[in-house]
């Protein structure tokens, strides 16, 4: 990300983006070394939300084809994670989630012509302390949010809030993805610490269900687009909440849970014959995405501060191993029906 009015005085980056965009170098102010890593796509600060998403958006679209689909932000507090999937307003600082929407929207429209009718429906949730919470109900309901497992084998949670999102016009969809997403807003689990005055204490999972149906071939096709912000990935002295003790649960939590999600990882890159999926609820809820059967992205945000090169050496440390996980050919989940 660029720097911001809140960084401080010193304006000078701790990293480069290399001209060929794919990879970038990060001064160690510990030890005064210069480490290099190369990834699929290097974002330098000046690249606007435009153009993120169009890197992506062929990912996205998979949603529509039948595969279920994860995109994460990971990195430290304050890197840049809610902005990337979330943006603010409604022109150019857009974030993911309403770029793929409306994109999702458009494509449904279109298909409408080759006698495909979509039904889309979104979820919004967040797993706070490793408990789910429905992010688009009211109160609290009296039961608890549970994954669970379908009878073909598909994890759902059972319980989770969907909202309808229209697909004959865009503008009444993205009207509903509006107050959809500022009701989310205002449910989320949010407090100060040393690293950003309202620092996410939770993961949060946008979910887009996708149902279509081809009147003239009978073709069924079940999608679905997950947009995970992940909590900040940074160490306890660094949030600086080591006093409070509810701040210093949920900094654990996130830890923990983050870990697992690196655990998850290694094992897919080894070919393990067993994948810890249910050691977090971030990792159950999403092991379709991430065993082999559908299909996974990772953002990796960066603060440019030089106060920030250790958290974003970390963060580039893990997304290199991230970077060497084959999760194999994804399935599209396909029926066909009698017409």
């Amino acid at each position: 990300r660029p720097f911001l009015p809140g960084d401080g005085k010193n304006n000078e980056s701790a990293i480069e983006v290399m001209p060929d965009e794919e990879s970038l170098a990060i001064d160690d102010i510990r030890t005064s070394k210069t480490h290099n890593f190369n990834f699929d796509k290097v974002f330098p600060p000046s690249s606007g939300q435009d153009l993120v998403f169009q890197e992506v958006s062929d990912f996205v679209q998979s949603a529509l084809d039948g595969y279920h689909v994860c995109l994460f932000s990971y990195g430290q507090t304050g890197s840049g994670k809610t902005h990337t999937m979330q943006g603010s307003g409604n022109g150019a600082m857009r974030g993911i989630i309403p770029r793929a929407v409306e994109q999702v929207l458009r494509h449904a429209t279109l298909l409408q012509g080759r006698k495909w009718d979509f039904k889309l429906s979104a979820s919004f949730l967040e797993i706070y302390n490793e408990e789910l919470k429905d992010l688009l109900i009211g109160k609290a309901p009296k039961t608890k949010l549970a994954i669970k497992r379908s009878k073909d084998g598909k994890s759902f949670v059972d319980g989770l809030t969907e909202m309808k999102i229209d697909t004959t016009e865009t503008e009444i969809g993205m009207q509903q993805l509006e107050e959809i997403m500022a009701m989310a807003a205002r449910a989320r689990s949010v407090a100060s610490t040393k690293m950003n005055a309202q620092s996410s204490r939770s993961h949060s999972v946008f979910m887009l269900h996708l149902r279509g149906y081809n009147e003239e071939t009978g073709v069924e096709v079940h999608g679905a687009l997950n947009l995970c912000d992940l909590a900040g990935s940074e160490r306890l002295d660094r949030s600086q909440v080591g006093s409070d003790a509810k701040r210093l649960k949920e900094t654990q939590s996130i830890n923990k849970s983050l870990s697992c999600l690196g655990d998850v990882f290694n094992a897919l890159a080894q070919g393990a014959s067993h994948v810890p999926y249910r050691n977090s609820k971030l990792t159950y809820l999403l092991q379709d995405c991430l065993s082999g059967d559908g299909k996974a992205l990772m953002f990796v945000n960066l603060s440019p501060t030089t106060e920030s090169s250790n958290e974003s050496l970390c963060s580039l440390r893990f997304a290199q191993r991230v970077n060497q996980v084959e999760l194999g050919k994804a399935t599209k989940h396909i029926q066909y029906k009698s017409r």
